[in-house]
């Protein structure tokens, strides 16, 4: 296992005037056996920077050290990582052992070593009965977890997951989702997952980097980037519903947005004045979309006194010690 450091972390394609800057100074030091979440919309960068740990891109700018070696320069064969593609990338004519055996076969590793490596991850991850079925008589879920199975026997100091769980259901997410936290538990090797999905990230990780537009935005726990995002970029992005964004509220400051979460608004007979457009139920509990102004506000109720009328006037008072203020030129926390 190793600790992972990204200082001033830079990646551009082409050279001068004309070039293309994606990765903007990223600087993380990760501890030795963490699970770390890179997560951001398409296009945020996520997936380039992971592929610069891995060694698949080349760093433009500052140094990516693998357990206190600097990695820039070397192949990926030899940073002693192990990927989890979204795609699963076996070998179809091969069985589920000889695919996870594959790569410590080429690395001519003992027979009964291999043997045992493969036995020993297939018992964690519940694939001992399947280890003779080619990938063609797998469910989706059977064939990412001999994916990760591939990547387990190599015994690497990093494993590095981009995107594995987005060809599978909801279901399967879920179920895989626990998986990886049960692996993690057992194994405790440093780990980089890459999702888009803000449920995957606050579900799974130790700590999480949200990215936009190629610049990390906040770098914390997903308790930490939950109650007190950076910007308002991540109070949008972590939390289904988002955080209530508002320029015009009742009583702001000047030059300043308010941020509140949809559980901080409190249905009652004093507060803010709101005109009801519709809800929605979500079984224990509601969303209600009304209007403050000119400004939508989405309020999660639990349900048990029925939905408000469209067009009915509400009353909803913002908690006070939940209130979150961001600048309105910059999108910074205040």
């Amino acid at each position: 296992m190793a600790a992972i450091q990204l200082k001033d972390v830079v990646k551009r394609y082409g050279t001068g005037a004309s070039a293309l800057q994606v990765i903007h100074g990223v600087n993380a030091d990760i501890a030795d056996g963490e699970f770390i979440v890179i997560v951001g919309p398409s296009g945020c960068g996520k997936s380039t920077l992971l592929r610069m740990v891995a060694g698949l891109e080349e760093v433009s700018g500052g140094t990516i050290s693998i357990g206190n070696r600097v990695v820039n320069d070397l192949e990926p064969a030899e940073r002693d990582i192990a990927m989890v593609f979204q795609n699963y990338a076996l070998y179809p004519h091969m069985s589920v052992f000889d695919n996870m055996a594959y790569g410590l076969k080429i690395a001519k590793v003992p027979k009964d070593e291999i043997k045992a490596r493969v036995d020993k991850a297939a018992g964690i991850l519940e694939l001992g009965h399947l280890l003779e079925r080619k990938p063609r008589q797998l469910s989706g879920g059977q064939r990412q977890r001999v994916a990760m199975g591939r990547a387990i026997v190599r015994q690497p100091q990093v494993f590095l997951f981009d995107e594995p769980l987005s060809n599978l259901d909801a279901k399967l997410r879920a179920q895989t989702r626990l998986e990886i936290q049960k692996l993690h538990r057992e194994l405790g090797i440093t780990s980089l997952f890459v999702t888009h999905d803000q449920v995957e990230a606050m579900t799974l990780a130790q700590r999480m980097i949200v990215m936009n537009a190629g610049n990390m935005e906040q770098f914390g726990t997903p308790e930490e980037v939950y109650t007190r995002p950076a910007s308002t970029f991540v109070a949008s992005f972590i939390g289904s519903p988002p955080m209530n964004l508002l320029r015009h509220a009742p009583g702001g400051r000047d030059g300043a947005i308010l941020g509140i979460r949809p559980e901080h608004l409190d249905v009652g007979a004093v507060g803010w004045e709101a005109r009801v457009e519709t809800s929605e139920l979500l079984g224990a509990e509601r969303l209600i979309y009304a209007r403050v102004g000119d400004e939508q506000v989405i309020i999660r109720v639990e349900e048990h006194g029925g939905a408000p009328a469209p067009d009915s006037v509400i009353r909803i008072a913002p908690r006070e010690d939940r209130l979150h203020w961001f600048d309105a030129a910059t999108g910074k926390r205040l």
